[in-house]
């Protein structure tokens, strides 16, 4: 007798490729793997600084960071314009001028 205690999530995960292949789920997911290849570059660098391949975990590191930050530069820059914003406040209520 065969064991099927597997086959309902081997089910459901080609049923999920078939739907992602026909273009269902394609503006949904296509976000979340445009974000998931930058992730994999970057802990790709880091396992290979690790492993002692620093030079080349490095560069692969630094191309995973700077593809990511492409990536999210739309939540990073209003980010960054409310820092300024509230650093720019609190210089002016220090009320010193640092020269």
């Amino acid at each position: 007798m065969r064991n099927s205690r597997g086959n309902g999530m081997s089910i459901l995960l080609i049923g999920l490729g078939i739907l992602v292949l026909l273009g269902v789920f394609g503006p949904l997911l296509g976000w979340l793997f445009s974000l998931l290849i930058p992730v994999l570059i970057i802990a790709l660098g880091y396992y290979g600084i690790r492993r002692g391949n620093t030079l080349m975990g490095w560069v692969v590191l630094g191309i995973g960071l700077v593809w990511l930050m492409s990536k999210l530069s739309w939540v990073l820059a209003p980010i960054l314009g409310i820092i300024l914003i509230v650093y720019g406040v609190s210089r002016m209520k220090n009320g010193r001028h640092r020269y």
